[in-house]
Parts: C-alpha cells; structure tokens; sequence
C-alpha cells in the first residue's frame, strides 16, 4: 500500500471517516444550519420546517448533534414538557465551511442549470 493511504486505513485516526460519521445524513448539516440561523428551536420547529424527516430520525441525529458536543438541550420545568435546542460555540466554528460546501453546491448547480437551459 502507498505510504500516504495508509491513514485512511486506520478507522479510528481517520479524519474524513469521523467526518463522515457525524454527518453522513442530510439532517446534522441541515439541523446545525438551521440552529444557527435561529440560534435556538424547539423540537416541533424543526419538525415543522422539515416535513420530510421522521420525530424518531429529528431526535435520534438531536442526540447525536448533543453528544458531539455541536447543539446543546435545555429542558423547561414547564406543562406541557418545552425543550430548546441551541447551537453551541464547537457548533459555531463550523458554520463557516457549512457556508462554503453550500456555495460550493449553489454553483454546481447553477452550472448544470445553465448547461440544461442551453441545451
């Protein structure tokens, strides 16, 4: 094996596979952005801006987003129950490359755009 692939055999060191396990969904991205747009939602929000997503999917990548240390949950002694999730400041840092993978896509798909209406 070539010298400079051999750190993406070692699964525990790998920096893109623990990229990829954190944000192999469309959700933790999408839900990072949204928290950080808003800087606090609560559960129903979410589930109501993304029609699409499963409450079982929106809690299970919540507590993955929690447990990476990314959003953080605050429960209020209030009846009904009321939870807020917020972005926190390891959540914050990657907003910015959030922000540049988007404009990434933006062209990409302004461009294929472009290329079909031409066509």
């Amino acid at each position: 094996m070539k010298e400079e692939l051999k750190k993406y055999a070692d699964t525990a060191r790998c920096p893109i596979r623990n990229i990829i396990s954190r944000f192999s969904t469309k959700w933790g991205l999408l839900l990072l952005t949204m928290l950080g747009e808003c800087r606090y939602l609560r559960f129903g929000e979410m589930e109501r801006a993304l029609p699409d997503i499963s409450p079982k999917v929106l809690s299970s990548t919540l507590k993955q987003l929690e447990a990476d240390g990314l959003i953080s949950r605050r429960a209020y002694p209030d009846v009904p129950p009321r939870v807020e999730y917020s972005i926190t400041s390891e959540g914050d840092s990657l907003l910015p490359i959030i922000a540049e993978l988007t404009q990434w896509a933006v062209a990409r798909m302004e461009k294929r755009k472009s290329a079909h209406d031409s066509v």
